[in-house]
């Protein structure tokens, strides 16, 4: 009797994977080597919509942007976990076939796991989080020893020249 050989099957797509990574490799190789490569002060220049950049690219990102794409994310989440349920749910030959028990207790289990949701949604409601308005700060008064015309004269030292 002889065993089934498993490893074939998989040593195909480890060939895959193989010839994919030397693809990748071989083709950033070839277009380093055939490219021309001369730098100049034009082409190493930053490129913002065809004008000059007038600050640094470095600026700070807003923070709501990034809690706006968490909570689209976990909505995306819910719908991925929401798809297969109601695949399931809505088949009568699959609802017949348990006799209906696991279709309420799946019914069940959606209604908890998107009260959760909501649960979370209402608390980044309330807390403000989803407001895209914000009052401004207010910086915070710094009281130093040292007088202000010193820091005025430190940074006079370092002041860019306007053209």
């Amino acid at each position: 009797m002889d065993a089934p050989v498993y490893l074939s099957e998989f040593s195909f797509v480890l060939l895959f994977i193989i010839v994919g990574v030397l693809f990748v490799l071989v083709s950033f190789l070839a277009s380093r080597f055939l490219r021309p490569n001369r730098p100049n002060a034009q082409k190493l220049a930053p490129y913002e919509s065809g004008e000059e950049a007038i600050t640094s690219p470095w600026t700070q990102f807003n923070v709501r942007f990034y809690i706006i794409a968490l909570v689209f994310l976990l909505f995306e989440v819910e719908i991925i976990f929401l798809f297969p349920w109601a695949t399931v749910f809505a088949d009568p030959q699959r609802m017949a076939e348990t006799g209906g028990s696991w279709g309420w207790f799946a019914l069940l289990e959606m209604v908890l796991f998107i009260a959760i949701l909501a649960l979370g949604l209402a608390y980044a409601w309330v807390n403000g989080h989803l407001d895209w308005i914000k009052p401004d700060p207010k910086p915070t008064q710094l009281t130093s020893p040292v007088p202000p015309s010193l820091y005025a004269q430190v940074n006079e030292r370092y002041k860019t020249k306007k053209p």
